[in-house]
């Protein structure tokens, strides 16, 4: 079986012709793109966020592994910690439960909500078929965007990640949140991310009565084969 350790790790990946690297334009982010295998007028759009430590090239390293009918996306997050080393938002892990950077936090939220109303300037996507798919810090982004905006998107994955408690006071009503569905996959031997935060994201989702799918897998912090079939298996959710 094939594995993606994605963690904190940096692949170096030959772009093939239907994936390519944009510049950034002024106050957008970096992204990668790959457009839809299959035409489509308005395809469904994917957008991928990476962990801390990462970039765009990380997610974007099974992008041609994913439904061809989907826009893909991946995005890199603003905050720099070294070459080709990026953040959402500074984390201090000498906790059980990291301390964040909460002013960061926020701002990137923010900054992914603009990042996307950009994007529909630059590429045709169903906007009622965006779903959110995050690994590790991109994970805890994906909830904190999806639970706070649940309109925006159809959905949010959430590998290896945890819902922010700072996030939480901002989540959105019941009712709005009633469309919204959550697919959370996470290795039982995670070490970076221990697997309590999943269950306890996965009370808190039911307490909320978001509709969800939940896996658990004898992995690390990375992500597998196995996880990124169930993934696709959840994107066909309609």
């Amino acid at each position: 079986m094939k594995y993606f350790s994605i963690a904190l790790l940096i692949f170096s990946i030959n772009l093939s012709a239907s994936c390519t690297l944009k510049p950034k334009p002024e106050n957008m982010l970096h992204y990668l793109v790959r457009e839809p295998l299959v035409k489509s007028s308005t395809p469904p759009l994917v957008l991928l966020m990476h962990g801390y430590g990462s970039n765009e090239a990380d997610l974007f390293s099974f992008a041609n592994l994913l439904p061809k009918n989907f826009l893909v996306v991946s995005v890199r997050g603003p905050y720099t910690i070294s070459e080709n080393s990026y953040m959402w938002y500074q984390a201090d892990f000498t906790k059980e439960t990291p301390i964040i950077n909460k002013e960061q936090a926020e701002s990137s939220r923010q900054e992914i909500l603009h990042f996307i109303t950009q994007l529909k300037t630059k590429y045709a996507f169903d906007e009622k078929q965006v779903y959110l798919v995050g690994f590790s810090q991109g994970a805890i982004m994906a909830y904190s965007l999806g639970l706070t905006e649940p309109k925006q998107f159809k959905g949010i994955a959430a590998m290896s990640g945890r819902i922010l408690n700072e996030i939480k006071p901002m989540v959105a009503s019941k009712e709005k949140l009633k469309g919204l569905n959550v697919f959370i996959s996470h290795g039982t031997n995670d070490l970076v991310i221990k697997i309590n935060h999943a269950r306890d994201s996965k009370t808190f989702l039911e307490s909320q009565s978001i509709h969800q799918t939940y896996k658990e897998y004898r992995e690390g912090h990375t992500i597998s084969q196995e996880m990124i079939t169930d993934l696709n298996t959840w994107l066909g959710l309609k």
